[in-house]
């Protein structure tokens, strides 16, 4: 039963997501992901992602680091993995992450081949530990956009965006898929809904504006 019901929006444009050393794009490899689109119509003339997703131009032609905040030059993040018994880093960047209140926070995002982990940048905290087996699937919109949810049916789940999500993605399914016996389903669409918390459910909706993307985040 939903006990929130209010019209409060956020609406978000590029400008205040997070840039990458000047890297607008990104890159994973999307023929291993098992996609599944919502029911709206994609012309032939968008660059695919399985037939799905609309492309930015610079994710065709990027290299895939993985670390890209250089995690054993990090004391703080390296004590972390090492009391969780997490070895093998498989992506670690800066990316916003957005609170309960609509709040966007720039955060530590870490995957390893067991967990993801969220982690303040300014204050060194762990802010969340989620098991990868304890992840269900992803939503992403059909645009050229850089927003993506995880959801953990256990728990609550995860707004954020980075100009890396294809990479992020790609990822975490592999990541899934290798440390457990299902592949994560990654779906599209440009309305869903997600947990911002165990009480609170949200719905993000994505429109293709002229010159971009906007989205709105709506509390249901």
């Amino acid at each position: 039963m939903r006990k929130y019901k209010s019209n409060r929006r956020v609406q978000i444009d590029d400008s205040q997501l997070p840039k990458n050393d000047g890297e607008d794009g990104d890159e994973g490899d999307e023929s291993r992901m098992r996609l599944k689109p919502s029911g709206s119509n994609v012309s032939e003339d968008q660059e695919p992602f399985m037939g799905i997703k609309v492309r930015r131009k610079a994710s065709l032609h990027r290299d895939v680091r993985g670390d890209y905040i250089d995690v054993p030059s990090n004391p703080y993040l390296m004590k972390i993995l090492q009391k969780q018994g997490d070895n093998q880093v498989l992506f670690a960047d800066k990316v916003l992450k957005f609170t309960s209140s609509g709040k966007m926070k720039r955060r530590i995002l870490l995957i390893t081949d067991f967990a993801i982990y969220i982690v303040d940048p300014d204050t060194d905290t762990l802010k969340r530990r989620i098991a990868l087996a304890a992840v269900e699937k992803m939503f992403l919109s059909e645009l050229s956009d850089n927003f993506f949810a995880i959801i953990i049916p256990t728990e609550y789940d995860v707004l954020m965006a980075s100009t890396r999500k294809t990479e992020i993605v790609g990822v975490l399914v592999e990541a899934t898929k290798s440390s457990s016996d299902y592949e994560l389903e990654v779906v599209f669409s440009n309305s869903f809904e997600y947990h911002a918390a165990a009480e609170l459910v949200k719905e993000v909706q994505f429109e293709e504006v002229e010159g971009g993307v906007k989205t709105r985040i709506v509390r249901k």
